[in-house]
C-alpha cells in the first residue's frame, strides 16, 4: 500500500498486515515515520510501530470514515 503523507509531508503513515506476526492477535501494523526537525516532532522516534488487532483496525477505519463523511456534509 502506498504511504499516506500528512502535515507538510513530514509525517508518513503506512498500514499493513504483518505476516511475520501472523500468529499474534495484533498483526496489523500502523507505521509512522517522521522526517522533520527535532523540535517539531510529534513522536519521540523517527519511526514508530503500533500493532493493532483486527477489531481495533476496523474501529479506527470506521471512525476515520465517519469523520470524513461528516466533514463532507459539513456537520
Amino acid at each position: 500500500m502506498k504511504p499516506i503523507l500528512l502535515l507538510d509531508e513530514s509525517l508518513e503513515v503506512e498500514v499493513f498486515y504483518s505476516s511475520e506476526d501472523s500468529d499474534l492477535e495484533d498483526n496489523i501494523c500502523l507505521k509512522v515515520t517522521e522526517s522533520c526537525e527535532e523540535d517539531e516532532k510529534i513522536f519521540r522516534h523517527d519511526e514508530s510501530h503500533m500493532f493493532l488487532t483486527r477489531t481495533q483496525a476496523r474501529e479506527l477505519a470506521e471512525a476515520l470514515l465517519k469523520a470524513a463523511e461528516q466533514s463532507e456534509r459539513g456537520k
